[in-house]
């Protein structure tokens, strides 16, 4: 009898001043691996802890501790975590104990039984107070009307993805709350799953208003990227040459008005005229000079503006 082959999964955790967390959690989790016969490896992030969060860690069995030398923001500690993990299942969660590690099959059995690239847990049910709860519903509904990835709960930090998603791919900002919209722009296959959600038991919560206007300006970012990344002149040169336009008719205006015996420091007609041709030719020279330097980039680097799931061969005749 053949074993099935074992599940190796990577779990990357960043942390900040959660000394009172990391013990129990660390313990979830290594019941969760052991349970199911997982290959796994456990990371934590200390995202620059001025607590006890990183001698507490010191004590714990396996794991991997990635220290970063100050606090550089949560994104920052994923992308760390990310790219020193090994296995070809990335598992994502936080480290305030409000994920539960028993979702971590499901997260799996989602994964492999629909043949998808990354799952995102879906908190239905939320056990966070009613402000923080009110204004992750308002950035939802802007995300959904800029975005379209169809996830319910992008806040969720518990999430699967394959390893090879993050080929090429480093965060910054707020981003790790939109990984799964990056990602499906390139063809990635992107689910979500109901998980559970724990009451926060101990320690502080780190969600603050600057978080909120971090992450609505990385939404605007990560939209604008998503749809122009690979030919920002369809953008900038597509708004170039309507300014010009507004300036061809404005101009028109210009020009009407003067052989009707009208003093052309009465109107405002040839100032707008002059802004738009002038503001059109550089919003389209723009465009060309960006697009030139990503065909150079593409051209000069491993990085692609595709990904390639799979190459198929055929070679009956």
């Amino acid at each position: 009898m053949i074993d099935e082959k074992q599940t190796e999964i990577s779990i990357v955790i960043p942390l900040f001043n959660e000394e009172e967390n990391i013990t129990r959690l660390h313990a979830e989790i290594l019941q969760v691996c052991r349970d199911n016969n997982y290959i796994f490896e456990i990371i934590f992030v200390d995202d620059g802890s001025t607590d006890e969060t990183f001698e507490r860690s010191k004590a714990l069995a396996p794991l991997q501790i990635i220290r970063l030398r100050k606090n550089f923001g949560q994104t920052a500690a994923f992308d760390a975590g990310i790219k020193s993990a090994k296995y070809n299942y990335i598992i994502t969660m936080d480290g305030d104990c409000q994920n539960d590690p028993n979702d971590i099959p499901l997260l799996i059995k989602t994964l492999e039984q629909n043949r998808l690239d990354i799952v995102s847990g879906w908190r239905k049910k939320r056990k966070d107070s009613f402000t923080k709860r009110f204004i992750s519903r308002g950035a939802h509904t802007f995300r959904r009307f800029l975005i379209k990835d169809h996830i319910h709960d992008s806040g969720c930090s518990l999430k699967i993805y394959k390893k090879e998603c993050f080929d090429g791919l480093s965060l910054y900002g707020e981003m790790h709350r939109f990984i799964p919209a990056l990602l499906m722009g390139s063809g990635y296959q992107i689910g979500e799953t109901i998980v559970n959600h724990r009451t926060r038991h101990k320690g502080v919560s780190k969600y603050n208003w600057k978080r909120t206007i971090k992450g609505i300006v990385d939404m605007m970012s990560i939209a604008f990227w998503h749809k122009f990344a690979s030919r920002p002149l369809h953008f900038l040169g597509g708004l170039g040459l309507l300014l010009i336009l507004f300036g061809f008719c404005t101009g028109a205006v210009t020009v009407f008005n003067f052989l009707s015996g009208q003093g052309m420091s009465e109107t405002a007609w040839p100032l707008l005229t002059v802004f738009f041709l002038l503001a059109g030719g550089q919003f389209f020279v723009s465009g060309l000079i960006i697009d030139v330097l990503l065909r150079n980039h593409y051209e000069t680097t491993q990085n692609r503006s595709y990904s390639i799931k799979e190459i198929w061969h055929n070679n009956v005749s």
